[in-house]
């Protein structure tokens, strides 16, 4: 039987780091939590490589004592905590003190420190998580860390690591989210030397959210504020009409501290129902503050999950704040504050503005404004159509009318000068002979005026398909039943869309695309937008053609040839989405990319449809050929006759 013996230190060091640290973004949340914590107003992050090999966090808190820089990399050394009952009070992002033991123990650390009011600052350094010696150095108030080398010696981790860029946005999205989480900060990130973005740290929210995730989001936002007992709730929602095609860009923070809760993405969807186009999805940036005593934050390692002692008072805020928002937004404004619309147009103004335009009176008989010869005015039936043909070998031309009257009609054209002779059907002239034609013609108009012989063919009889179509209800299912007394309800939207996956796959060939007569910017979460970066070439083949425009913001000046250039942006917000999920199989990426564009490009629920086109659809579908949506979904449900009977209480 094997012993039972306690871990080395550093064994166990590399274990409790394995929770903590997953990533370089994991490093770059914790030491800038710590600066939040030391009451910094400016934070300045750099990092290169996508921080595998260099980050470096400056902040003006409150410093470290000289003589307790060793003590801050211990384990289970913190600050923030001093007894068993703070633990039902956590105010504070950072309280386990695990964060600093585990950076230290899979990187090399540098951190330079002063105490404010002090007159000199220490400097150490760690490798492995071994400290060194203190030394005094000069340096401002505040604290600078520097990692370097991240999983130098775990060698293991690295193959879990992504590339730079995927990696490098993640913690830019650590960054932005800890901007908007406290606007009265100013931060500053640097990715390879260049800026990203820089808050102005003046307390604003919509500052913060301006800076941080673009003007467009910041300019489709509506204010909410509101509270339900001891939950309030404040932030900025996006309006129905800019809804976007994933949830990348919901934002929520639970008395300061970003969170992660299906609780609060379903309660803030609730409050959209019936407002948003289906498959769009709304934004915001909610921040929920309640006593520290109803959630607790210690349910994760990374501390991105938290649990609510009431869900029911915590959905309930979220839900009737936003309701309140939105509807306040549609009902319409009062005296006072009436746009300029209402209050300077007067009824008999917008009834000059909004009357029809009088149409000029043309001369009897005329068309686009020119007169018709004189003559021609006979001609015109209003309910007698007149069939005219006009011989090849003459200038005149015979008018069969069925109305005119039994006498010839001789006038010349004001154009042309050439004469043309009207008569009744019974006295219509005879052609011309025709000349001979010359050699080496063929007869073309004898061959035409030759009688036809009947075409010898064939036809199979045409076989009766074993289901009838019996019609569309919903204008999204289509009702069939078929020689079995079985009625099928078709979803035409999942039927098409598994048609239109299939011909995707099996195309081999680079998609068509159609270029955009105006380029289409996206603006990207930052690790949907390393992952477009990643795989342009990938999307090109599927018929987007896109380039980066900087600053999180992607160009698109192609879109495959069957989506809607008002889709583009949508679709790509999607294709996005599923690249950054990181899946490193070309085959599985293709096949996501695919679904998306085959959801977008098949028909959808509420479209009017030809009736030739819905059973073109019935027969793939009942002929076996469907029989799943791409997305596992039947596209088809049964319904026997002794089902139908059993409703109806007949059997």
């Amino acid at each position: 039987m094997p012993q039972i013996q306690c871990l080395p230190p550093h064994v166990a060091d590399l274990i409790a780091a394995g929770e903590v640290v997953e990533r370089p973004a994991s490093v770059m949340k914790e030491l800038l939590e710590n600066a939040i914590d030391a009451g910094a107003s400016a934070v300045a992050a750099e990092i290169e490589h996508g921080g595998l090999t260099y980050i470096r966090i400056t902040d003006n808190g409150c410093g470290i004592a000289a003589e307790q820089l060793p003590t801050a990399f211990l384990r289970h050394a913190t600050s923030k905590l001093r007894a068993a009952a703070d633990l039902a009070a956590i105010g504070t992002l950072g309280f386990r003190g695990e964060a600093l033991a585990a950076i230290a123990a899979v990187s090399r650390v540098d951190i330079f420190s002063r105490a404010v009011g002090a007159d000199m600052g220490a400097s150490l350094h760690l490798e492995g998580g071994v400290p060194g010696g203190t030394e005094p150095t000069g340096c401002p108030e505040g604290t600078t860390i520097c990692v370097r080398d991240l999983f130098y010696n775990t060698p293991a981790r690295m193959k879990f690591m992504k590339k730079d860029s995927a990696e490098g946005a993640a913690v830019a999205g650590v960054v932005q989210h800890l901007a908007l989480s406290h606007p009265d900060v100013s931060f500053k990130l640097l990715r390879d030397g260049q800026e990203v973005f820089h808050t102005p740290g003046d307390g604003q929210l919509l500052s913060a959210v301006y800076a941080a995730m673009g003007r467009d989001f910041a300019l489709s936002l509506l204010p909410i504020s509101g509270s339900g007992g001891d939950v309030r709730v404040e932030g900025f929602v996006t309006q129905p009409l800019s809804g976007h095609g994933s949830r990348g860009k919901q934002v929520f923070f639970v008395n300061g501290r970003f969170v992660k809760s299906q609780l609060l993405t379903a309660a803030l969807e609730e409050a959209y129902k019936n407002q948003l186009l289906k498959g769009r999805f709304p934004g915001c940036v909610l921040h929920v503050t309640l006593p520290a005593g109803m959630v607790d934050v210690n349910v994760h390692p990374a501390k991105t999950v938290v649990k609510f002692v009431s869900d029911k008072a915590v959905f309930d805020a979220v839900y009737y704040t936003v309701l309140d928002a939105l509807n306040a937004e549609k009902t319409p404004k009062k005296a006072g504050n009436e746009p300029e619309f209402f209050r300077k147009m007067t009824a008999q103004e917008f009834k000059a503005r909004t009357a029809p335009a009088v149409e000029e009176k043309k001369p009897l008989g005329s068309f686009s404004g020119r007169p018709v010869a004189p003559a021609t005015k006979n001609l015109v039936r209003d309910s007698v159509p007149a069939m005219a043909q006009r011989s090849h070998s003459a200038e005149t031309v015979y008018v069969r009318d069925v109305a005119a009257e039994d006498k010839p009609i001789v006038t010349a054209s004001p154009l042309t000068g050439r004469t043309y002779e009207i008569t009744p059907p019974e006295k219509t002239a005879p052609s011309r002979p025709r000349p001979e034609a010359p050699r080496g013609e063929a007869p073309v108009q004898e061959a035409l005026d030759m009688p036809a012989e009947p075409m010898q063919q064939t036809m199979e009889p045409v076989r009766e398909a074993p289901w009838r179509m019996v019609g569309e209800v919903l204008k999204t299912y289509i009702i069939c039943e078929d020689d079995q007394d079985t009625v099928w309800l078709i979803d035409k939207h999942a039927a098409h869309e598994r048609l239109r996956f299939d011909a995707l796959k099996a195309n081999t060939q680079p998609l068509m695309a159609q270029p955009l007569l105006t380029p289409v910017t996206v603006e990207l979460e930052p690790e949907s937008y390393a992952a477009v970066l990643e795989n342009l070439t990938l999307l090109q083949e599927f018929g987007f053609l896109c380039e980066d425009f900087g600053g999180g913001t992607v160009l698109i000046r192609e879109v495959p040839s069957d989506i809607l250039a008002a889709d583009a942006a949508s679709t790509l917000e999607e294709l996005a989405q599923k690249l950054a999920l990181g899946r490193t199989d070309p085959a599985a990426a293709r096949d996501e990319l695919l679904h998306t564009m085959a959801c977008k490009s098949a028909i959808k629920a509420g479209m009017t449809n030809d009736a030739a086109e819905l059973a073109a659809l019935v027969e793939k579908v009942q002929s076996g050929e469907i029989l799943y949506c791409p997305h596992g979904r039947p596209v088809k449900y049964k319904l026997s006759k002794y089902d139908i009977e059993k409703m109806f209480k007949r059997a």
